[in-house]
């Protein structure tokens, strides 16, 4: 035995979105439900867990040996869980992970030459005979959450294979299909290996993220509850001065001022300005003060510390491997960064939700003024080379050429990338 490419499909209460996978595999409630390997490339096997059915034992000694390659897509996913599988069979040690050097991930493989990091989507660029099963997000949704009592599923809060035997069928020939799409992925693409370099700096990445981020709990905790005993005094000011039955309620707090003759439609920072610029009754001042400050308070950070942190107060998986958009560069995994400049000159990468009014962003050429996220309607978008955008998206396929993104797929025009050093650099200079 040389290699084994595996497939888990889990199940958790805890929301592996919002928690990232070491503590959704930590959470008491986890389980792997169904385990899917090839050894050496072979056909591929299902073992039911769920059902009772166990993984042999040479398979579970592969797993912890270091010299027998294990793949997967995104295999950082499958390695932790895996790892707390052996924590339960008390064959490593709890709060331990499987080295990540006898591990590589296809997902990486991908990202590397470019491609989208997700499984279907690589499938179907890469044209695969077999592809992803369409079906996989509802059966993940009925198998691997908890669901809903009701009366029509007889109060039950977990849908266990018993219930939905047909659809656990299913499941199985899906768990098996992502295994077989991913070992197409890499008969498709051994003609342009990862460099072993690149793997080094993988598996240095994989140990950083097992190693995780200490977080202060108790600060996580007080800052919280310091911002419920503010928002809670700021609410009481504001119903005091109005009268009105929720303080942040927008709507009621702009019939309010609209019954004091000042017209406004909107109660954004910059809306709540030049409302302060143009009124001058102290009652309206005070409530638009007041309003700013519940504005400004954003807990989202420390709920995020709070709901990812282990037990023993890390928080782990913080950085994602080419996730830079394949630039190699190490990227926080914590939502999309675009480039701004600040009041005070400086110029950085900043998560989209914390850009401020006063930002410049930059736009490939020039630093302009934004007015926020706005929303325009649902827009049917396209993939090439890495990037997911509508057709019309203007695309950069030299330093100085745009072209609309649906051009560039047509004619298979790859997308200058660049670098942030050198756009920062024409940022700052422009």
């Amino acid at each position: 035995m040389k290699t084994l490419s595996i497939d888990l499909e889990t199940y958790s209460e805890a929301d592996l979105a919002k928690t990232g996978v070491y503590r959704y595999a930590e959470d008491p409630s986890f389980e792997i439900l169904l385990f899917a390997v090839a050894i050496d490339n072979g056909p591929v096997t299902v073992y039911d867990l769920a059902q009772g059915e166990e993984i042999p034992q040479e398979i579970i000694d592969a797993l912890l040996d270091p010299s027998i390659t294990k793949w997967a897509f995104n295999a950082s996913f499958e390695r932790i869980c895996l790892s707390r599988f052996l924590w339960d069979k008390g064959l490593i040690p709890r709060g331990t992970y499987l080295s990540p050097r006898g591990w590589r991930c296809s997902m990486i493989w991908s990202a590397y030459l470019g491609f989208p990091l997700s499984l279907a989507s690589v499938g179907a660029a890469l044209k695969l005979d077999k592809q992803k099963m369409s079906e996989g997000k509802d059966l993940i949704r009925y198998f691997c959450i908890p669901c809903k009592a009701t009366k029509t599923n007889n109060g039950r809060v977990r849908n266990l294979p018993s219930d939905a035997p047909d659809k656990w069928d299913l499941f199985k020939k899906y768990n098996v299909r992502d295994v077989e799409v991913e070992q197409q992925i890499q008969k498709k693409l051994s003609s342009h290996p990862v460099p072993d370099q690149v793997w080094e700096e993988y598996w240095l990445d994989q140990e950083i993220n097992d190693r995780g981020i200490l977080v202060d709990q108790k600060m996580v905790e007080n800052a919280i509850k310091l911002d419920s005993l503010s928002q809670e005094n700021i609410g009481k000011q504001i119903q005091e001065i109005t009268g009105v039955e929720n303080p942040r309620s927008v709507q009621q707090l702009l019939e309010w001022l609209n019954r004091r003759g000042v017209a406004a439609s909107s109660l954004d920072k910059a809306s709540i300005k030049e409302l302060l610029k143009i009124t001058d009754d102290p009652k309206t001042r005070a409530v638009l003060n007041l309003r700013q400050q519940i504005a400004k308070s954003s807990l989202k950070k420390y709920q995020a510390m709070e709901t990812a942190a282990c037990s023993d107060g890390r928080v782990r998986g913080m950085f994602q491997f080419y996730g830079a958009n394949r630039s190699g560069r190490f990227c926080l995994a914590e939502g999309t960064k675009i480039l701004v400049k600040t009041v005070e000159g400086s110029v950085l990468e900043k998560p989209i939700e914390e850009v401020l009014a006063d930002d410049l962003v930059f736009d490939g050429e020039e630093w302009v003024h934004h007015e926020g996220v706005v929303y325009s309607g649902d827009k049917e978008v396209i993939t090439w080379d890495g990037v997911t955008a509508t057709e019309e998206h203007m695309v950069f396929i030299s330093p100085d050429e745009k072209v609309p993104l649906i051009l560039a797929k047509e004619k298979q025009l790859l997308l200058w990338r660049g670098n942030m050093e050198t756009i920062a650099s024409k940022g700052v200079q422009g």
